[in-house]
């Protein structure tokens, strides 16, 4: 007999928990911010409707399936199965944060501040849990299989994530290595910058936009489930040791960016957790590109 599905509810720390944890009790943390011109009920009413969410979203779940909770400062921890179905409870950034650990199970998304949320991810309300939950275990169900990134060093320390790849400096400051594409006859070029982005579609809403758009880039960005990626380097500085030829572009499902470190510590680190990072040293070799794992979304 094969066993009932398992919702693992993925959710997070509200500012308010984690203002109270800090302070000690809600009139500390009301006083902290008061003398800093914010009110803390705002903060209270987005912790209340993010609780309401996460109830309405659980009580949901049908009585014959399996559950399990799980934060994201946990998800690292976490040992999720093939027969799992991902919800996650919160922002956009909750889904980037889980996609990593994933191996092909769907995930829901819903969104516990509407309005506050872009809703690229968190793509639906805790109303409609009821109703997207068994079709999420379905067979047949319309997914959107969004193309994730992934980055292999020299020595098999691998990195995957949603939205983008960042090589470089701790601390964002200069870092030096060799860059060159695969397929490219070998041609490198030594760099000194602020380091290194690769990104998917789904992160053309986020940093990769941001630096597209200061530099005025005319590189077409993907859509979230195109199998290519776009890559940018952070303000390239020209020496007579480094160049800025080669400061952005398009990876296919098959070409890799590879970085040889010149420094003596890169790191590189997905979706904003530089806490979960893979540290490169001298001489090492990090190779970027398309993974081959999907995000497999439910829309």
């Amino acid at each position: 007999m094969s066993l009932a599905p398992r919702v693992v509810l993925v959710h997070r720390t509200t500012e308010y928990e984690e203002l109270v944890a800090h302070h000690g009790t809600h009139g500390q943390a009301a006083f902290f911010l008061a003398s800093r011109g914010r009110d803390i009920e705002e903060i209270a009413e987005r912790h209340r409707a993010t609780r309401r969410a996460l109830a309405e979203v659980s009580s949901a779940i049908p009585l014959t399936w399996r559950q399990a909770r799980v934060e994201r400062v946990d998800l690292d921890r976490f040992l999720f199965a093939p027969e799992d179905v991902v919800v996650v409870v919160g922002q956009d950034g909750l889904v980037a944060n889980v996609a990593k650990y994933l191996t092909g199970q769907p995930v829901l998304g819903f969104d516990t501040d509407p309005g506050r949320n872009p809703g690229v991810l968190v793509r639906h309300r805790p109303s409609a849990a009821a109703a997207l939950l068994p079709s999420a275990h379905a067979a047949g169900t319309a997914v959107d299989e969004l193309t994730m990134v992934e980055a292999v060093a020299d020595d098999t320390q691998r990195l995957v994530a949603l939205n983008e790849i960042y090589v470089g400096a701790v601390g964002h400051q200069t870092a030096r290595y060799r860059l060159g594409l695969e397929g490219d006859g070998g041609v490198v070029e030594a760099q000194a910058s602020s380091g290194v982005l690769v990104g998917t579609g789904t992160g053309s809403t986020g940093w990769l936009r941001s630096v597209w758009q200061e530099r005025g880039s005319d590189l077409p960005l993907p859509r979230p489930t195109d199998p290519h990626l776009v890559w940018f380097v952070r303000e390239a500085w020209p020496s007579p040791a480094t160049g800025t030829s080669r400061v952005a572009g398009h990876l296919s499902a098959t070409s890799r960016l590879t970085l040889t470190v010149e420094s003596e510590r890169l790191i590189a680190f997905g979706d904003g957790m530089e806490g979960d990072a893979v540290e490169l040293t001298w001489g090492q070799t990090v190779r970027v590109g398309v993974c081959g794992e999907r995000l497999r979304l439910v829309g």
